[in-house]
């Protein structure tokens, strides 16, 4: 699918189908709509009409054109109110119509929607997002694909010549987007620690950036005691992968991505039980996937940001060497943690991770976890929640999604809740009361972060979609892979 921007006027566009974008409430065709209409002989003004659209945000309407017409088919989509225009409005209209234009079997197509903030790189970026990620379809495990039929062959934006830029810039977010969700979506038996740490691999060889992967032995060595007593149950060798994008010249700032990579927890001796979703938890290496997908991105942008993407790669199984309840492990920093739940074990991979992001000396470490029930209990499924020691940096994220459409939503850092978490024969339990877990699990993992302005990131909720929504469809979403490119990048 070619998506390019022209300056063709939609008076003067042909096609397959012309998209074009209202407002609520001001449907009254003026200017050159009036005609347009004319030129479609009222085709138009007749499809408001009769489907009385209303210009509702994400509303689309759709009719075919008569014979002799240079668009065969006309679509409208609504935008909201005028002054509560976004990117994200614009990317979730655009979803709309690619949605449509799939169902319509439509191969050339044409969008007329507004530039936001008088900006039309990341107007032109909005709309690319909405057009690949909504039409991206994950067929690995299908014996037949499901989407047969003609496809979407060419896209054009109109009014927006010239952004050739932002177009392949967005190309290369969506490559690490899909990449993600491509992870998630994956079985475990496909995505294991092994193959993760090949996924690594292949994104260095294919940016030319440096890898590292430390086994079982080499973080031993480095007393990661605690990432190592999640992976001792498992047939499978850890992998604790650290990716390296440097750019070619000095970089303005270095800093570091932790994601959680369980790639199956089944709670360890503490074994999920009926209704707990353990079916789903091929998705708990959420965090390293999108680690990995804003690796992908980042090392075929090339900021002049040096950046590492860290990643703790195991299973949480259940075997005659699986750690106990009441088992102490100590982490890398000296730190002891009595294991009072084995399936609170995110935690303790990334307490390993974080300690080892920091001693790389980096301005900044955000990571990045499906860590709690209770964040999405919180919160719900669509907004990720967010702690961290530097409001700077908190505020660079939330600034970084909310241009991505990826919702954050800052929570309290209750140094007092920490007092429930304390262990009477170790330095702290990995678990405390049931009464706000998701911030009690955020104070666990501020303890292996000493100094170094840090964010953590609870994606438990918006990682996986149960229906369409936006440019997300159904399973899993990439989240938040922009949120962190644009945060690089920025």
């Amino acid at each position: 699918m070619e998506i390019r921007g022209t300056d063709t006027p939609r008076l003067d566009w042909s096609g397959d189908a012309l998209a074009v974008g209202l407002f609520e409430n001001a449907l009254e065709l003026t200017g050159d709509l009036t005609q347009l209409n004319e030129k479609l002989a009222g085709t138009l003004q007749e499809l408001i009409d009769e489907t009385e659209f209303k210009g509702s945000a994400g509303s689309i309407a759709v009719t075919r054109v008569g014979a002799g017409s240079s668009i065969r088919k006309i679509m409208v989509v609504g935008l909201g109110k005028p002054e509560a225009l976004n990117l994200d409005t614009v990317r979730r209209a655009t979803a709309a119509i690619a949605r449509s234009a799939k169902q319509q079997k439509i191969k050339t197509l044409g969008i007329s929607l507004p530039v936001v903030q008088d900006d039309p790189a990341r107007t032109a970026q909005a709309i690319a997002e909405g057009i690949i990620l909504t039409l991206h379809v994950d067929n690995r495990f299908k014996s037949e694909p499901e989407d047969k039929g003609a496809k979407l062959e060419q896209v054009e934006l109109l009014g927006l010549g010239g952004q050739e830029a932002a177009i392949n810039r967005t190309k290369m977010i969506a490559d690490g987007v899909i990449l993600a969700r491509e992870l998630v979506a994956a079985p475990a038996n496909t995505v294991t620690p092994v193959s993760l740490a090949q996924t690594a691999q292949e994104i260095a060889s294919q940016c030319g950036m440096t890898v590292e992967i430390l086994e079982q032995e080499d973080c031993e060595k480095l007393g990661m005691g605690a990432f190592l007593g999640v992976a001792k149950a498992s047939e499978l060798p850890p992998k604790f992968i650290h990716l390296t994008y440097k750019p070619e010249g000095t970089p303005h700032r270095k800093v570091a991505i932790v994601g959680k990579g369980l790639t199956f927890d089944s709670g360890g001796l503490n074994i999920k039980g009926a209704g707990s979703g353990i079916e789903t938890m091929k998705m708990d290496m959420g965090g390293a996937a999108a680690t990995l997908g804003a690796a992908k991105a980042i090392g075929q942008l090339k900021p002049d940001v040096e950046v590492h993407f860290i990643s703790a790669a195991t299973e949480n199984m259940i075997s005659g060497r699986a750690m106990h309840p009441g088992d102490i492990l100590t982490a890398s920093n000296g730190k002891t943690i009595e294991v009072n739940n084995t399936d609170a074990e995110g935690r303790l991979t990334l307490a390993d991770a974080l300690v080892f992001a920091e001693k790389l000396g980096v301005d900044a470490i955000v990571d990045l976890a499906t860590l709690t029930g209770a964040c999405v209990i919180a919160l719900g499924n669509d907004i990720a929640g967010m702690w961290g020691t530097d409001d700077t940096l908190a505020t660079q994220l939330k600034a970084a999604s909310e241009s991505a459409g990826e919702k954050l939503w800052q929570m309290p850092m209750e140094e007092k809740y920490f007092e429930g978490m304390k262990s009477p024969i170790a330095d702290m339990k990995n678990t405390g009361p049931r009464a706000g877990g998701s911030i009690t699990a955020a104070l666990f993992l501020k303890q292996f972060v000493k100094e170094t302005p840090w964010v953590h990131l609870d994606i438990a909720g918006p990682v996986w979609a149960d229906k369409e929504d936006g440019c997300n469809n159904a399973g899993a979403t990439g989240f938040p892979v922009r949120t962190l490119v644009n945060w690089v990048l920025n």
